[in-house]
């Protein structure tokens, strides 16, 4: 539960939430009382905070249900939970049975040029085409059935960041096969 007073969140011992992980700044983020809720900012961290997959500067109010990622740390903003809902852990939903083809193409997903940051954007169809050795047509193929099986139905550009978000979820590929491929 958030004190009204707010939570420091990072990688040193001495913040009221302690993210062991060595992309998170010893002091990363705060968050913060408001009037009508709460809101976070990242202090200057070097790999910064992200608020829904966006990056924030300076404050951002949360909403419930946000989803707050620090370093490889992904948190959910639940303002004022009812607590015997969340008496039970429940199990991710597993993975759906995929190809090959269609697990190379989640892989690739993480193959984003210059990019530390599993979570940011993930690679463009066209680099997806260029690491697998395929055409853009194949992959364009390939990532519709994989939003089919990932059941994301949402249009526009996000959908290979929720695609790559629900990957890592559900268990589709891992964190140390994202960072071997980040190397």
């Amino acid at each position: 539960m958030l004190s009204d007073s707010g939570m420091s969140m990072g990688r040193g011992t001495d913040n009221d939430v302690i993210i062991a992980d060595d992309s998170v700044s010893r002091l990363h983020a705060v968050l913060e009382a408001r009037s009508g809720g709460f809101s976070i900012r990242d202090l200057g961290s070097r790999n910064g905070t992200y608020v829904n997959g966006e990056r924030i500067i300076g404050e951002r109010a949360l909403r419930d249900r946000d989803e707050i990622r620090v370093g490889g740390a992904r948190l959910a903003y639940r303002p004022d939970p009812d607590i015997e809902q969340y008496s039970e852990t429940l199990a991710a939903d597993p993975p759906p049975e995929l190809t090959r083809r269609e697990r190379d193409v989640l892989l690739a997903l993480f193959q984003s040029a210059g990019v530390a940051d599993v979570f940011m954007e993930p690679a463009s169809t066209r680099r997806i085409a260029e690491v697998l050795f395929v055409s853009e047509a194949a992959v364009k193929q390939h990532l519709l059935k994989l939003y089919e099986k990932f059941g994301i139905r949402a249009g526009g550009d996000r959908r290979r960041v929720q695609l790559a978000n629900e990957a890592l979820r559900r268990g589709a590929v891992s964190f140390s096969e994202v960072r071997d491929i980040l190397r």
